[in-house]
């Protein structure tokens, strides 16, 4: 049974309170759309043929004291081939942010898409006939935000809780024989932050913050347990008008535990359920997949030579470890905005995928495209200083087991009157933990992944435009004898608009290989109808 997705009752319940703020300035278009699609698989020679019906809405609200943009396409396909069933697609993105009183705010954010479940299998683009290794996935999270003075210094406190849905993929497209992977379900975060700081020049040539966070992820396969908490103290040294040097100390500890899977009694393997998810032995002891537990430290530098420009950089040792981070933020004009950020934490999918949201422009574009699922890559922003954010990284599989994630994610946005284009780009490693010795292990198996994307809209006239995309991806797992992966995809769409009634053409052609696997290529082409109110 298909699951209504959350977000869209979220966002309705924000747009319904919205219009109570004096003078909003809102745009709330609910449509509904018809569309025929004709894909082919360029090796068989298969071709098939679906109808479409969707209904969404797009909507955006700013005032001063909110900020509310959605994006949401509900998709029923319709097949014409006995060997292929109906399908359901669910596609959106949700940023919202209320001030409810002075320095007082309720943050929140949601998404829907879908991913690759086993970072080993298939990656298909075209979403209907065979969807190996794809599943649909919901993720949420919401919570108040504090931010006051109190004398000289400045108080921040915020709590975020998050919930991550994950349906069961089916198959996979993984080689039989291969170290079978348990499925994602679902997970519950807690995150709770608390800082006070005093800036340089308030009785003290330095900048002193004092900081603590406590956080809680809770997913039901095997009952894997995250608790981190940690407290820690940072200065900042002003060197030069444009610089200044930063260094913090503190305590952290983190435990990852869980219980252990069922075995069957006759082959010693995991017992798994009707989804392809581990049983949980309800008798077995915590184990620890992982544990830290000590001093933490770190130094860098804040570089702003000007408003327009920010770069952060720290070194430092957490996690048993070196660990590097950093970012830049750079408006490099009214127009264009550019985002680097090279990032180091021990994560759960579910966390990650919240921090992820959070981590989106709260004004982006919405690049429709009639065949993929776009919020589950890079999202770009409407604004130079908030050019955008990239979730492949926490979407590149959809891990059960901790990991520590690595990588770096860089973002360009441009939007000049009638054109609009974005690049993204990153790569991404994975580190996994878990308890080893009880049917299966993935401890200290890395995974990694580039990737890619552009997109570009045009204007040609008020009632008329185009639009492109390009993605790449490549995949490669640790795990003994997995295949690499290398995905590619190309799409291009023409519209117009008679009133409230729109037209769109499109064509797509994409690729995939895994190494031992036959190629796939195939090619779409639609013609849509949307009518909106």
């Amino acid at each position: 049974m298909k699951r209504t997705p959350f977000l869209a009752a979220g966002g309705i319940a924000l747009l319904v309170a919205s219009p109570a703020v004096a003078g909003a300035r809102k745009s709330i278009t609910p449509y509904i759309e018809l569309g025929q699609v004709l894909t082919a698989d360029l090796q068989s020679g298969d071709v098939l043929t679906y109808s479409t019906a969707s209904a969404g809405v797009d909507a955006t609200i700013s005032t001063r004291n909110v900020e509310v943009q959605l994006s949401y396409n509900y998709q029923h396909n319709f097949s014409w081939d006995k060997r292929y069933g109906d399908d359901d697609l669910h596609s959106g993105l949700a940023r919202a942010s209320v001030k409810v009183a002075p320095g007082v705010s309720i943050d929140g954010g949601a998404l829907a898409t879908r991913a690759r479940s086993d970072i080993r299998g298939a990656a298909p683009a075209v979403p209907v006939g065979r969807q190996d290794n794809v599943t649909q996935l919901y993720s949420a999270y919401v919570g108040p935000t504090v931010a006051t003075e109190v004398g000289p210094a400045s108080l921040n406190a915020s709590y975020r809780f998050g919930y991550t849905k994950v349906e069961a993929p089916g198959a996979t497209g993984v080689a039989p024989g291969s170290p079978r992977l348990d499925n994602f379900d679902d997970s519950k975060t807690h995150l709770a932050t608390a800082s006070i700081g005093i800036g340089s020049g308030h009785g003290l040539p330095v900048g002193v913050t004092v900081s603590g966070q406590y956080e809680r992820d809770d997913a039901s396969q095997l009952k894997q347990r995250y608790e981190g908490k940690f407290g820690r103290g940072d200065v900042v040294v002003p060197v030069l008008p444009t610089l200044a040097l930063t260094a913090g100390a503190g305590y952290e500890k983190i435990e990852v535990s869980q219980k252990d899977p069922a075995l069957d009694g006759a082959t010693g393997q995991p017992v798994v359920d009707a989804n392809g998810r581990f049983v949980t032995n309800e008798a077995s002891p915590r184990r620890i997949a992982y544990e830290t537990d000590g001093l933490i430290y770190d130094a860098g530098l804040v570089w702003k030579p000007s408003p327009r420009t920010t770069l952060q950089a720290r070194v430092g040792k957490r996690y048993g470890g070196m660990t590097y981070t950093g970012s830049l933020s750079y408006a490099a004009s009214r127009s264009i905005g550019i985002q680097i950020a090279v990032y180091d934490s021990v994560d759960t999918f579910g966390r990650q995928l919240r921090d992820g949201i959070a981590a989106l422009p709260s004004s982006f574009i919405d690049q429709r495209d009639a065949f993929s699922q776009q919020f589950s890559g890079c999202t770009f922003g409407q604004s130079n200083i908030a050019a955008g954010s990239c979730l492949n990284g926490v979407l590149q599989s959809i891990s059960t087991a901790s990991y520590r994630a690595r990588g770096v994610d860089a973002v360009l946005s441009a939007n000049r009157g009638p054109l609009s284009f974005g690049v993204g780009a990153g790569y991404a490693n994975r580190k996994l933990y878990a308890p080893g010795g009880v049917g299966y292990t993935v401890y200290g198996v890395t995974d990694q992944s580039y990737y890619g994307q552009a997109y570009v809209s045009a204007h040609l006239d008020r009632n008329s435009g185009i639009n492109g995309n390009l993605f790449v991806n490549y995949y490669e797992s640790g795990l003994s004898n997995a295949p690499a992966v290398f995905s590619t995809g190309a799409t291009a769409s023409y519209y117009r608009n008679f009133g409230r009634v729109g037209t769109t053409l499109s064509a797509g052609l994409y690729n995939f290989s895994q190494d031992g696997f036959e190629d796939q290529t195939s090619g779409q082409a639609q013609v849509g109808v949307r009518y909106s109110f």
